[in-house]
């Protein structure tokens, strides 16, 4: 994407096959009621690494180190709710036993498999990373 203007980091965070979703909450300026993965953008100055662990921390109250899959990156461009083209980083992590505590950003989430996708209202492009991340398990 040209002119690129913002980093994003998201995480497939998931236990035992389930994958966790989050909707945005009803009154939010940016897809209000989208469901998506935690995600969040990158400040400047900081790295990937340092941006997904504030980002799980302020979303859902993630505690602890950040143990990724190694094997498992998906990249995908967009335009932000601000109008910026931004490029999202997936990357997966097994969720850990920290109790999910949401943000006011989010207001429900669910686990679901990969089948589930069509029920829910991930984007394309965030469905497609789950379904890469399946795939990278088998």
């Amino acid at each position: 994407m040209a002119d690129l203007r913002k980093l994003v980091v998201g995480a497939v965070v998931y236990r035992d096959e389930r994958v966790l979703i989050l909707r945005r909450s009803s009154g939010d300026d940016f897809l209000p009621g989208i469901e998506e993965l935690p995600s969040g953008g990158v400040d400047d100055g900081e790295d990937l690494r340092s941006a997904l662990a504030r980002e799980l921390a302020e979303e859902i109250g993630w505690s602890g180190p950040l143990v990724r899959d190694r094997d498992f990156v998906a990249a995908f461009d967009y335009v932000s709710g601000s109008g910026r083209k931004a490029r999202q980083f997936t990357l997966a992590l097994p969720g850990n036993a920290s109790p999910i505590v949401l943000s006011d950003e989010h207001d429900s989430y669910r686990w679901i498999t990969p089948d589930e996708l069509p029920d829910s209202d991930l984007t394309d492009e965030t469905a497609e990373a789950v379904h890469d991340w399946a795939a990278s398990r088998r």
